[in-house]
């Protein structure tokens, strides 16, 4: 399976999400998985444009997840060098979810989910901004009917207690160097995982900026698509849950 996603979908994003989709689209029609924001940042934008596209989206297979509230990292400093790098340089305090205390994990999830409900929009699936669940958010998590969620290297089902190793192949847009080494990566992690059940690929706006990394997306899709299929991670999931536990899941 290959799961295409596009993350940090609000308002404010959206034109260059949608450009995502198309780029992906002129490759192959496929099933995207869209992560959206409700309140991106803490903004309050209209977001007309946005619920038109996204009903579209449905209408054609696509799915809807809940990514985060507002992918915004608001917990109090991080006390280790590890979370203070995971925290402040590497995801540039956008790891919302990474260190949340489990009382204002849980407001915001319902909180999303709510803002979901109020749009008709089903949901599957829950992706914690940059990836990161803290302990907390880990115990909450449970108390919800997501039937997935992924971290940077795994996707877990949640209701099983198990996850298939699956890292994502991502770029990074925000500086020279990153958008320079990490096509590289993403190729070379793409030959190591070939093997794989699940391969992934996550996209975000900045992406689109940089027609080297779109190009270069397309050209992964194109490749990966000669072996496998692209399903949403909701449909993942169901697919997983089919296969023996042994020896693909890990608990």
């Amino acid at each position: 399976m290959l799961c295409v996603s596009i993350h940090d979908v609000a308002p404010g994003t959206w034109e260059e999400c949608a450009r995502l989709a198309r780029a992906m689209r002129s490759v192959a029609e496929m099933r995207l998985t869209w992560l959206v924001v409700p309140r991106y940042h803490d903004r309050v934008e209209d977001e007309h444009a946005m619920r038109r596209g996204l009903d579209a989206a449905l209408e054609r297979g696509d799915e809807l997840a809940l990514h985060g509230y507002t992918h915004l990292d608001t917990a109090r400093r991080a006390d280790g060098l590890r979370q203070r790098f995971l925290r402040g340089v590497y995801t540039q305090r956008e790891g919302e979810f990474a260190a949340l205390a489990a009382e204002e994990a849980r407001e915001r999830i319902a909180l999303g989910l709510e803002w979901f409900r109020q749009r008709d929009w089903p949901v599957a699936g829950f992706v914690p901004p940059a990836w990161l669940l803290g302990e907390a958010a880990w115990r909450v998590l449970p108390e919800f009917a997501f039937s997935y969620t992924t971290t940077f290297t795994r996707f877990h089902l949640l209701r099983q207690g198990r996850s298939v190793f699956a890292p994502s192949l991502v770029y990074t847009a925000r500086n020279r160097t990153g958008r320079a080494v990490s096509p590289v990566l993403a190729s070379a992690a793409a030959r190591c995982l070939a093997g794989g059940p699940l391969m992934r690929l996550s996209l975000h706006p900045p992406d689109v900026r940089h027609p080297h990394l779109v190009a270069h997306a397309q050209r992964l899709v194109e490749r990966m698509l000669a072996t496998r299929e692209a399903v949403t991670k909701a449909e993942c999931a169901r697919r997983l849950l089919a296969l023996s536990p042994a020896p693909l899941y890990q608990a």
